[in-house]
């Protein structure tokens, strides 16, 4: 019994054209002003064939054969299927996307994009990674390159003849950037030479492309200490020709892979940089804020991983309920004519399945709502509204980050669970999801990085400026509807964590002033807080576009499917932040003050 896939077009479309008008909002950018619904639609139709048909296929083997290192050659060799899969990815020109069409791009906007990546995601994301990490690359070299570096690199970046990634770990150094020990020795001729070790690098070597472009950070011999002293570096496995051709090997090479508890499709791995010329990107000691186009883009995309795992393991867990027969219903037997139910009669089975379902769709939402704010960001022609979507999308990014990731881990456990025994079993898939999906959460920060940044840095930093500003977009969202009966069930109580969560991030910005470490102490759990703030929002927000669409007279199950998902977050999922807010009143000093605890 193999994993299946079935694309959620369905809810995409309701998702993008009904709850926000997407293609309305993307009409007033210049750069979309031509796209049209047809347009939307056939592209995910086909993404949704090609994850599907092509890409899915991989993900069993992938997990089985992992990827093989030549020590003798440095070179990696990808599980089967992999090449092929990727040789059609880019013969469709599925890279050249949302790129720019100076260079090559089909220029459609990001959040079509991000959606065509999540059915990538449930498909294989050990596989995605590759694509995803290159067109990372791209937005860096795109935002910060110089107008030579670009016309060498985005090109092919943007037909996927060359891959990227993003060098920032080193064996002594995570998070912590600041500690890099990478360096750049200034050359004659303007280039640079780099000389470190670098690990965990994801799709850091492999057989899919002629060529892979590093993204480096290392530090100049002048560099003062600390993340101040960063710079950011292109480095190609092989170096250019002037006329843009692959020249001799620059020594950077593979000297190891992790042998890790998923993504085993992945090739994950250490490279030696042994004096590989490298060109300057952007301004020297400024590295870090140029890298973080990459890394913020990143952590929307692990947000979309996390999603596409969720996804696929609610479906298949889904379908395995109905099938699976299991003791007698409580209130009496449903299926008669068979010797037991299908265990989708039972509740707990049925809290697993609704709670997959309601983390799948409200991270649909909320992924595609940040999608729109980026595009927004990006191309608006009025500033003002540019700004506006931009510290929007600033506030909520870790929250997509690490709300989606936390929630997908537990989805997939939960649906694992659906499946019993079966489900620890290598056959069904389903523990390979598991174990693809933990990464997640450790990726582009870990998740209490992420909380550190969304109430150090997004909430305090600015006094609280963007989530007053998110907090006035939901209220007034919901002023629209609050003479509407049906929909206090949904209002109360996101008006009543709306107005707690005010409160609390006041209390908090007053602990702190006298302690510090208050805003460690309080970040996960603030962050679980402002994620159902963000999700309560958005189910509201379906809810109500569902039950325009039953008052119209359809009678379409799906938008009762949605509603019902709806009322099953708010009873069962909401519910959280009240332990939430039960841990943030607790005084700091039981988590801080226990020295001999932690002896």
């Amino acid at each position: 019994m193999a994993l299946s896939y079935i694309p959620p077009i369905r809810d995409m479309q309701f998702v993008l054209h009904e709850m926000y008008g997407a293609v309305d909002a993307l009409a007033q950018l210049p750069p979309y002003a031509e796209l049209d619904r047809d347009t939307f639609n056939a592209v995910l139709e086909e993404a949704g064939k090609f994850a599907a048909e092509v890409v899915a296929p991989t993900n069993a083997v992938g997990d089985l054969q992992g990827c093989t290192l030549d020590v003798a050659s440095h070179s990696v060799k990808t599980p089967d299927g992999f090449k092929e899969a990727y040789r059609q990815y880019i013969e469709a020109g599925w890279p050249a996307l949302a790129a720019d069409p100076a260079y090559g791009g089909q220029g459609l906007p990001f959040v079509l994009n991000q959606s065509c990546y999540e059915m990538l995601n449930s498909a294989n994301q050990a596989w995605t990674m590759y694509p995803g990490l290159s067109h990372g690359a791209y937005e860096a070299l795109h935002a910060h390159g110089s107008d030579a570096l670009k016309q060498r690199y985005l090109p092919k970046l943007t037909s996927g003849e060359w891959t990227g990634t993003m060098c920032l770990t080193e064996p002594h150094c995570g998070t912590d950037l600041g500690l890099l020990r990478t360096k750049a020795e200034p050359q004659a001729d303007g280039s640079y030479r780099i000389t470190g070790n670098k690990i965990f690098i994801s799709a850091g070597e492999h057989d899919l492309a002629e060529n892979i472009v590093h993204l480096v950070l290392a530090r100049l011999p002048d560099a003062p200490a600390g993340s101040k002293g960063i710079s950011l570096f292109v480095v190609s496995k092989f170096r250019l020709n002037d006329d843009g051709s692959l020249g001799e090997r620059n020594p950077v090479f593979c000297t190891g892979l992790e042998h890790k508890m998923g993504i085993h499709g992945n090739a994950t791995a250490q490279l030696a940089f042994d004096g590989a010329i490298g060109h300057l990107v952007g301004e020297p000691h400024r590295g870090l804020a140029a890298m973080f186009v990459m890394m913020n883009g990143a952590r929307l995309g692990v947000g979309n991983q996390s999603l596409g795992l969720t996804e696929i393991a609610f479906q298949n867990a889904l379908a395995y309920a109905k099938e699976r027969l299991q003791m007698r219903s409580l209130s009496g037997p449903k299926a008669p004519e068979q010797p037991a139910d299908p265990i989708i009669v039972h509740p707990d089975v049925r809290h697993q399945l609704l709670a997959a379902k309601a983390w799948a769709e409200g991270g649909r939402m909320l992924g595609s709502y940040c999608g729109l704010l980026l595009d927004q960001a990006r191309s608006h022609p009025d500033e003002a509204a540019r700004v506006a979507a931009a510290a929007q999308l600033a506030l909520l990014t870790p929250v997509v980050k690490a709300f989606l990731t936390d929630n997908g881990l537990a989805a997939t456990i939960g649906c694992q669970q659906v499946f019993g025994g079966h489900g620890y079993i290598h056959e069904t898939g389903m523990e390979q999801l598991v174990r693809d999906a933990r990464i997640n959460l450790i990726y582009e920060g870990t998740n209490a990085v992420q909380a550190l940044d969304l109430l150090g840095r997004k909430v305090m930093g600015d006094q609280g400026k963007a989530l007053t500003q998110f907090g006035k977009t939901i209220a007034g969202w919901a002023a629209d509807y609050a003479r509407e009966p049906k929909m206090a069930e949904f209002l109360l109580p996101l008006q009543d964590l709306g107005e707690r969560l005010t409160e609390l991030t006041q209390a908090i910005a007053a602990k702190a002033q006298r302690n510090p470490e208050e805003i460690g102490v309080a970040a996960v759990d603030y962050l679980r807080v402002v994620g159902h703030l963000s999700f309560g929002w958005l189910w509201a927000r379906a809810a109500q576009v569902a039950q325009a669409a039953i008052a119209a007279g359809s009678t379409d199950p799906f938008y009762s499917a949605k509603l019902e998902t709806a009322r099953f977050y708010f009873a069962r999922l909401l519910p959280e932040v009240e332990t939430a807010f039960r841990r943030l009143q607790a005084n700091s000093a039981s988590l801080m003050k226990t020295s001999h605890a932690l002896a």
